[in-house]
């Protein structure tokens, strides 16, 4: 090559890198100034949900402190919240019919019908008892699955934990088990968003075993006994295995409990990505996945779940981890999105269904 042609070339590359390093320096500041506005800006609403949102994050939490102090923080995220239920499940409410028993309940949808045998096994939507429903509101979209026969629901294990160990995506959990349909569930040691999935938070139980967790400490869990019945809100690991819980995974807090919302007043929350757990009196699991972070789903709030819930009919409800991890998987397929930036993520423990 000329010299002349190499000096071509190297002035070439020199602009490309300047103007690509410009765009770059451009598009850094606008959203820096975007974030500011929203922060410091003339509504209140718009702070709160951005706060809120940003801090339930491993990844992204620091950019709440890039416009406020810590104090300013904390005072955003506890703004409104009220004191949680100190109640737990009452097996009573939920009363679970025979398994070839069908039902069928009125939701906010419509009526849904579970029967106790699948005529069309290629639908995914009807999977043999399972019913899939859209649910839609102003910030966010995502799934609901309906399990009539609550004993298929289970929490999935990838193996061993502690240092050194990894966890699996939702969809190598599915295909472990050889379930039908599986959700994220507890939460993981996850520093700056670089957690592997190989350290569970709070408590782990399965088959009746205490994989994670002490049984002296309190979690919120998500529980299942024996008889298929969900256990929500605050307690010990001993007594989860007092009462006969045989699968269970930690994140909270709990949406619904007996009936009732958990809190009196609001549970707070930003706009994310959301997974959660809930039952009706008729034994029904409710398995919830909301999209976030999206153009046409930016996510929703805690109280959001809870209403979800509720308006189709949940005795208990819970919030599991949600984020990046939140996904759904039906046939072994995923029905919603990940918005984790690299796939899907591992996790630690996944709600399945058999």
């Amino acid at each position: 090559m000329r010299p002349e042609s190499k000096q071509k070339t190297k002035k070439i590359v020199i602009r490309s890198l300047v103007i690509f390093l410009t765009v770059i320096v451009l598009l850094a500041g606008t959203l820096y100034w975007a974030m500011w506005i929203l922060v410091h800006g003339p509504s209140p609403y718009f702070r709160n949900k951005f706060i809120n949102s940003v801090t339930e994050t491993s990844a992204a939490g620091f950019l709440a402190n890039l416009y406020l102090s810590q104090d300013a923080i904390d005072a955003i995220v506890a703004q409104g919240k009220s004191e949680l239920s100190k109640e737990t499940t009452d097996t009573s409410l939920i009363q679970i019919p025979h398994k070839d028993k069908e039902d069928s309940v009125n939701g906010p949808g419509g009526t849904i019908t579970t029967p106790g045998k699948n005529e069309n096994p290629d639908d995914p939507e009807n999977d043999d008892g399972i019913e899939v429903i859209d649910i839609k509101g102003s910030t966010y979209n995502g799934k609901l699955i309906l399990v009539s026969d609550p004993t298929r629901v289970f929490v999935g294990i990838p193996g061993p934990y502690g240092e050194g160990y990894s966890g699996l995506s939702v969809a190598n959990m599915v295909k472990k088990y050889d379930a039908v349909a599986g959700i994220n569930a507890g939460g993981f040691y996850d520093p700056n968003g670089t957690g592997t999935g190989g350290i569970p938070e709070g408590i782990v139980i399965y088959e009746g075993e205490l994989k994670w967790g002490s049984p002296g400490s309190s979690y919120s869990i998500a529980g299942i006994d024996k008889n298929g019945i969900l256990h929500v809100g605050n307690m010990t690991g001993q007594k989860a295995l007092d009462i006969g819980v045989q699968y269970a995974a930690s994140f909270g807090p709990a949406l619904v409990i007996n009936g009732k919302p958990s809190a009196s007043g609001t549970l707070g929350g930003g706009l994310n990505p959301r997974t959660a757990i809930g039952q009706r009196a008729d034994g029904t699991m409710m398995l919830l996945v909301i999209n976030g972070r999206s153009i046409d789903s930016l996510g929703a709030s805690l109280d959001d779940l809870a209403g979800i819930m509720l308006s189709y009919g949940a005795v208990n409800a819970t919030n599991l981890d949600g984020g990046s991890s939140s996904i759904m998987y039906m046939n072994g397929k995923p029905i919603t999105s990940s918005a984790y930036v690299f796939g899907e993520r591992v996790v630690a423990t996944a709600i399945l269904v058999k």
